[in-house]
């Protein structure tokens, strides 16, 4: 009697010891000491997290950093979370099916403003009106290969506003056809390279071999060439 009362209790410690250990969640956070060039967007691509969860850990309400800071970066690790199941029952046969919900749209890599979007949306517009949403999903991707590079200036306004030599690097800017609103295809064009899915091997330039005059720019190594524009680096 006593040793089947023994063998109860240590399969019940067991069973609760096990659904504790399913249901932990685990969430770390590191310190880290905000330097020169550093920025969220840049943050959360080191550290595989999003901006929001860099502003949630350390209660701020902005986007804006400062040298010499620390933020705490979180280090989330995953939920392991124990199934339950209840018993089924049979729905009546005039029961109607839940509709089924539309799908997601797909989670951006990088957030920018919605200013910053329109800013890019409508330099898509500009630069690549007549491509294919292909050839315009490349020229925003350029530009975000840029905020990425420490050549360039490390925001979306930073790299389109930026000016080369007595010129802005991006002809629509000096010209004023940036001002056009951009084509819903622009928009989208927009949101499909806030993926990062493709980043064209971190190309930096794209030009139109046919009306280039810089010689320069014909000596980057090409990466793809898509409709009238070659993607280089």
């Amino acid at each position: 009697m006593k040793h089947s009362y023994m063998k109860s209790m240590v399969v019940a410690c067991l069973a609760t010891l096990s659904f504790i250990g399913f249901n932990a969640t685990a969430t770390a956070a590191t310190n880290y000491k905000v330097v020169k060039g550093d920025s969220l967007w840049k943050l959360g691509k080191r550290y595989s997290v999003t901006i929001d969860d860099i502003k949630k850990i350390n209660n701020r309400q902005g986007d804006m950093i400062y040298i010499g800071e620390t933020l705490a970066i979180p280090s989330k690790t995953k939920v392991l979370a124990a199934e339950t199941t209840e018993p089924s029952t049979a729905a009546p046969a005039n029961m109607a099916k839940p509709e089924a919900k539309p799908a997601e749209q797909e989670t951006p890599a990088v957030s920018i403003s919605a200013s910053e979007k329109d800013l890019l949306a409508r330099l898509v517009e500009a630069e690549a009106k007549g491509e294919s949403y292909e050839g315009k999903v490349g020229v925003a991707t350029v530009v975000l290969n840029r905020v990425d590079s420490p050549k360039f200036p490390d925001t979306v306004t930073g790299v389109i506003k930026q000016v080369v030599g007595k010129a802005y690097a991006f002809s629509p800017v000096q010209n004023g056809s940036i001002n056009k609103p951009a084509s819903e295809d622009s928009k989208k064009a927009v949101e499909q390279a806030l993926t990062r899915k493709d980043r064209l091997d971190d190309s930096i330039y794209f030009y139109n071999p046919k009306t280039a005059t810089d010689n320069w720019i014909r000596s980057r190594a090409v990466i793809k060439t898509i409709d009238h524009h070659v993607f280089a680096k």
